[in-house]
């Protein structure tokens, strides 16, 4: 019997590794079940069995743990900076995220997906740190802004300068507005 569920799990993040690897490489739409499941070397029936469908596959392939920061004993004056670098480590050594990213600008289903990652896990962020917690939900929708704009622009369509900037020169720029954006007061 542990065989058996070995074999199910094995089969299973064999699957989710070659979506996330699919999806990254040729988006949402063009990516299919049939490749998929010729990347991990299975029958397509085994991915309809596990997922159900495309969506149900893509919804668990792009969960995603942005492994944010612990930051209680930070200074405040540190937090963007810190967030900055963070991200750019995360965008940098993290290829399933690029291509959710790619995937959640031409498709509904992965817009979603990003929405619900960055909500959930830099939504209580912005509400442990900023000065008014009904304003949370906003200054994180405005630091993901910031992010996520300099990772389409460095990452995804490799926009000069952005993408030769020093990644002090991004902390630069990015790190006062992110840190006002979170813990100024509301102007």
């Amino acid at each position: 019997m542990t065989t058996a569920r070995r074999s199910s799990d094995a089969t299973r993040a064999a699957i989710l590794e070659a979506a996330r690897e699919r999806f990254a490489a040729d988006g949402y739409e063009r990516a299919t079940i049939r490749a998929i499941a010729r990347d991990a070397g299975i029958d397509p029936s085994m991915v309809m069995r596990y997922y159900g469908n495309k969506e149900g596959l893509f919804a668990a392939a792009s969960e995603i743990d942005l492994a944010l920061p612990g930051l209680g004993a930070l200074p405040v004056r540190h937090i963007g900076a810190v967030l900055v670098h963070h991200f750019l480590d995360r965008w940098e050594r993290d290829d399933v995220l690029t291509g959710l990213l790619r995937v959640g600008v031409t498709n509904e289903a992965g817009a979603a997906r990003m929405q619900a990652v960055f909500g959930a896990q830099l939504g209580p962020v912005a509400l442990g740190v900023c000065p008014r917690p009904e304003e949370a939900p906003a200054r994180a929708a405005l630091v993901a802004s910031q992010i996520l704009g300099m990772a389409l622009a460095r990452y995804v369509l490799r926009l000069q300068p952005a993408v030769d900037m020093s990644r002090d020169e991004v902390v630069a720029w990015l790190a006062p507005t992110v840190q006002r954006y979170l813990t100024a007061e509301r102007p």
